[in-house]
């Protein structure tokens, strides 16, 4: 039975199974494809916290929420229109997700007995057998046997074939929405290029899936999603770890500087590392410590020796890099820090994202360390936010935190990268030795950006004393004075202070200068709010959107901008940090909405609080 098309201009699609199931690879297939296609898009990977969780059950689950369409899209969508489910779990954990009336595509075999009992759902209260599922459009498919039927030749053992499923559902999907099965079937050929039977048997099964749309009797609906209206130019899809590593990679080449990593695995950082680690052609060194404190120390190092350095956790090992990175300020050496922001504290939720290391960012150290701070707004602004971190490190010698999130880290979009000779230039130069006879090297001699000379270890004449203990001016000799240690701590907050003079000015992102309303947000929070202060206009609301990317120091002009609306709302994904500092600075009566579930913001939820604020 041939099925009819319906024009879509946007779709939400979830994939839901068992963390073993190659959710994440369907979703990031069918990403990649939808971007090939020309579709804008955005991505939510949500990974299960415990590695080896039971499979079958709630903690198992793992998620891809794939947002794309022929308009601009800035979230991984609110809610979902179809829902892909491997078993009775996934079900379970996501069917809030799916919007009324909603398609359930549901693998029968994840729902048998065994599966039921692990998701904690009676065998008499099955979801496919009851009518609990009668508000959406359910279709069973027994993807295992259908699976296993299209491998019987393959010589494989069950356990083989079962591994083939989540190629079953990408190609229905493909099917579904008219897509093509050609970028799968080059990744398949490339992943298993020493396996040619785990080729041949994944392709079989994609095309499985996609053949079944054709032949199934039941009758099933097609959408078309057409290509978004974009720029010009080339695109690659990309996720924000991928985007932060070669920022950190393209400024190595403009500073002209070895790139040194010195890390310490931990979720959600660990795959900058993996990345960087592919770019030895470039000439970048990445170290695995085995630590947080000899990971940050060896950057330390390596930023002393005259290297670009950068370190990089999450929450946790931030904290245990806290002295040394006060170490770092206080020999004013540049280092770029980098925070994949994750749920704390402690352990916390360590694969899901908050916003709760601001005010570690802004105060986690002992005594009166300032540290200046960008934070990166989307997947491909990692790219320019990590770049910019690093220029600023360099430029103003001082370490610099880079702040990203997990939602950011793991979710991908079209990405327009730039040539080299768009991007700004970062200049170093490091100190000569110009003394005339008899005059004393002073490390610690300040230029107009009150930042100090990089003196290379081993260059004749430049010799001077570094550490911990508070410097004397200019010198850089021990000094216990207390009226140099004022006027030091003065200087080196006048130096981050005087960074404002070296970036942009707050700009707004939609609407009018002056208003009722001004929402701001920063980091990862800002997809739901364009999306919802958007929406709210269209309606007639008077509101307006502001992101702040330098966090520490804020732009010049931000005050004059927060106070020319009457109200300010500042959405942020934890108890309320931003709103804290911005109040204390500006003097401004700014509220805060606040969401702590390691999920980011639906646009619904913002645009309910711009309503009942206009009211």
């Amino acid at each position: 039975m041939s099925a009819t098309t319906e024009i879509k201009k946007n779709v939400v699609i979830l994939f839901a199974g068992d963390s073993g199931d190659g959710i994440q690879l369907t979703g990031t297939q069918f990403s990649t494809t939808a971007a090939l296609y020309g579709n804008d898009i955005s991505t939510f990977p949500n990974f299960p916290a415990e590695i080896r969780a039971p499979q079958g059950t709630i903690a198992g689950v793992s998620g891809f929420q794939l947002h794309f369409g022929s308009e601009k899209i800035y979230t991984a969508g609110d809610a979902a229109d179809v829902l892909v489910v491997m078993n009775a779990a996934a079900l379970k954990a996501n069917l809030k997700q799916l919007k009324d009336g909603g398609i359930i595509i549901a693998n029968t075999d994840g729902f048998d007995a065994k599966n039921l009992k692990l998701a904690n759902i009676p065998a008499e209260q099955n979801p496919l057998k009851n009518s609990s599922l009668d508000k959406f459009k359910l279709f069973e498919i027994d993807v295992t046997k259908i699976t296993r039927n299209a491998l019987a030749d393959s010589g494989m053992g069950t356990k083989e074939m079962d591994r083939s499923k989540n190629m079953f559902v990408l190609g229905f999907i493909y099917w579904m929405y008219n897509r093509s099965l050609d970028n799968s079937i080059t990744f398949i050929k490339e992943q298993f290029k020493k396996r040619p039977e785990l080729i041949d048997a994944n392709i079989k099964v994609l095309k499985a899936g996609y053949n079944y749309g054709d032949t199934v009797e039941a009758p099933m609906q097609r959408f078309e999603v057409k290509p978004a209206p974009v720029e010009s130019g080339t695109y690659r899809s990309i996720m924000g770890n991928q985007a932060a590593a070669i920022g950190l990679v393209a400024a190595a080449q403009k500073s002209g500087l070895t790139l040194f990593y010195g890390t310490y695995p931990i979720t959600p950082a660990s795959d900058i590392l993996h990345e960087l680690a592919k770019n030895k052609n470039f000439g970048v060194k990445t170290f695995q410590a085995e630590d947080e404190i000899a990971a940050i120390t060896s950057s330390i190092g390596a930023a002393f020796g005259g290297a670009l350095a950068v370190t990089g956790s999450s929450g946790p090992g931030i904290a245990l890099k806290g002295e040394a990175i006060g170490l770092a300020l206080m020999m004013e050496l540049p280092l770029v820090i980098v925070n994949i922001q994750r749920g704390g504290p402690s352990t916390g939720l360590p694969t899901k994202t908050e916003q709760a290391d601001l005010m570690q960012a802004l105060h986690g150290r002992n005594g009166e360390a300032p540290v200046p701070i960008i934070a990166a707004y989307s997947p491909s602004d990692c790219f320019y936010s990590a770049f910019e971190a690093c220029r600023i490190a360099l430029e103003f010698m001082t370490p610099v935190f880079f702040l990203s999130d997990g939602y950011i880290a793991n979710g991908a979009e079209p990405w327009k990268f730039p040539a080299s000779k768009d991007l700004k230039e970062i200049k170093v130069q490091f100190a000569k030795n110009e003394l005339k006879e008899g005059e004393k090297y002073l490390p610690y001699k300040r230029d107009e950006k009150l930042s100090r000379p990089w003196a290379i270890p081993g260059t004749k004449g430049l010799e001077h004393r570094i550490g911990g203990i508070e410097k004397q001016h200019e010198t850089g000799n021990i000094s216990y004075d207390p009226e140099n240690h004022e006027f030091m701590v003065k200087l080196r907050q006048a130096k981050v202070d005087k960074i404002a003079d070296y970036i942009p000015l707050q700009t707004l992102d939609n609407g009018k200068a002056k208003g009722k309303l001004l929402v701001v947000g920063w980091g990862s929070t800002y997809g739901s709010i364009k999306t919802a202060v958007n929406e709210a206009i269209e309606e007639g609301y008077d509101v307006a959107h502001a992101h702040i990317k330098y966090l520490n120091p804020f732009p010049k002009n931000l005050g004059e901008m927060l106070k020319s609306y009457d109200k300010v709302l500042i959405p942020e994904i934890n108890n309320g940090q931003l709103v804290k500092v911005i109040r204390d600075k500006y003097f401004v009566d700014a509220e805060g909405l606040n969401k702590i579930q390691g999920l980011p913001f639906t646009s619904a939820e913002i645009k309910n609080k711009i309503k009942e604020l206009a009211k």
